[in-house]
């Protein structure tokens, strides 16, 4: 969340970011919250100091053999006066945090403003979409001749938006989870972590999925915990309420888990396949690092998440994202877009992004460099490093022949067992 010093300091600043990004909170309310909240912390203040000079005289009463009944009443009307404030200085703090909880962060000077996603920018584009001599096939038509995917019974079993992959894919899936892992782990110094799949409350909040996309999570009602929506949340949620040492920043975690949404506003949109799943696998990269590293280190984020096409030779796109279609917690983000050759479009494999220390406000992430030195928050980061559902179409469409099989790329073929083609069986 936002400090409340900085929505104090900048009231206009703060609701032209909520504006551009198309989102609510009430600023204005924050702060008569705030301002009561701080004349109530006053006159508590000098409550006590009357309090405190009245024990005293109380005790010069006592000695010099004076009736301080008046004053011990007084003393006590005050203390009842203390606690009903104390009372009222707790919930308005309740009040304060809720209000705060709902406010974005705000959009970094180098986001442009803009409405929705029309006013995204291409910042890059690398390689050019196939073109064949042949009809080519969607995934979902490859994915059933070679029987390596099944939608239907990933819906008898769990229902719509729940895909299973069978034999090669199922191995094509592994492959590609390790193949990403690996490169993050030996080529980009990350730390693997194998996180829990389910988090409480706490976590949600922190990493600001809660309040605001609740509707979008599947919650175990019973417990109440979240299945998770990406691994962005308990890896992030490692280092809550820690104090770092700053001479270990930067932190880079990658970590595979699957993810769980239940996309409740999405009604209407495009479902067919792997363009819209419930359940879907991701390989995360998280960063914590120094705030006035964060920039610097966002563009590494990406070059290290566009490195992956890259080996795999497909075809992408970076978009910078416009205010309108940030993330509530983003301050900047880039989306990678990898081209779909059935759809004739581009699809999203990726967001790279640049949190500031929104999140780490949240949940309470701070660093200090040694002894003296003042605490801060750290700044976190992150980006898919990738999922693989919308990846997966694009292999697939783009590595078909027209015999209908599909070309493993090279750098996926050692997890393969060495396999170069994925065929039918009865071929």
């Amino acid at each position: 969340m936002l400090d409340i010093k900085f929505i104090r300091e900048n009231p206009e600043r703060v609701k032209q970011g909520i504006e551009a990004k198309g989102e609510m909170g009430d600023v204005d309310h924050l702060l008569q919250l705030d301002e009561e909240r701080r004349r109530i912390i006053f006159e508590v203040e000098e409550k006590k100091k009357q309090r405190n000079e009245n024990s005293r005289l109380v005790s010069v009463y006592k000695k010099e053999g004076k009736d301080a009944s008046a004053v011990i009443a007084k003393t006590k009307e005050i203390s009842e006066q203390i606690k009903e404030m104390d009372h009222r200085l707790a919930g308005l703090e309740q009040e304060i945090h809720e209000a705060l909880s709902r406010i974005p962060n705000m959009p970094h000077s180098s986001t442009p403003i803009g409405k929705d996603a029309a006013d995204n920018v291409q910042v890059k584009s690398v390689g050019e979409p196939p073109e064949f001599d042949f009809e080519p096939l969607d995934h979902l038509q490859l994915g059933e001749r070679l029987d390596i995917l099944d939608f239907k019974r990933g819906g008898k079993i769990s229902g719509s938006g729940f895909p299973v992959y069978k034999g090669l894919g199922a191995r094509l899936e592994r492959a590609l989870i390790s193949f990403m892992l690996d490169i993050h782990t030996n080529q980009h110094s990350y730390t693997e972590i194998f996180p829990p799949f389910i988090v409480n409350r706490n976590s949600m909040f922190a990493t600001a999925q809660l309040p605001k996309l609740e509707e979008d999570m599947y919650l175990a009602e019973k417990d109440d915990l979240f299945l998770i929506p990406t691994a962005e949340v308990p890896v992030t949620n490692l280092h809550r309420d820690e104090m770092l040492d700053g001479g270990q920043l930067p932190i880079k975690y990658t970590a595979y888990s699957a993810c769980f949404r239940r996309e409740a506003g999405s009604y209407g949109k495009e479902t067919r396949g792997f363009l819209r799943v419930h359940q879907f696998n991701k390989v995360e990269l998280v960063n914590f690092v120094r705030p006035e590293e964060s920039y610097q280190a966002h563009e590494r984020l990406l070059t290290e998440a566009t490195k992956i096409l890259e080996l795999l030779e497909l075809p992408y796109r970076v978009l910078l994202l416009c205010s309108g279609d940030l993330s509530f917690a983003a301050a900047k983000c880039y989306d990678i877009e990898t081209w779909s050759v059935a759809e004739n479009k581009w699809l999203e494999t990726s967001s790279v992004s640049n949190f500031e220390d929104f999140q780490a406000r949240r949940a309470n992430i701070r660093f200090k460099d040694g002894k003296g030195s003042k605490p801060q928050f750290v700044h976190t980061l992150n980006g898919s490093g990738l999922a693989t559902s919308r990846l997966m179409v694009s292999l697939l469409e783009h590595y078909q022949t027209d015999e209908g099989t599909v070309v493993i790329p090279k750098v996926l073929r050692p997890y393969m067992g060495g396999l170069d083609v994925i065929r039918r069986k009865y071929d």
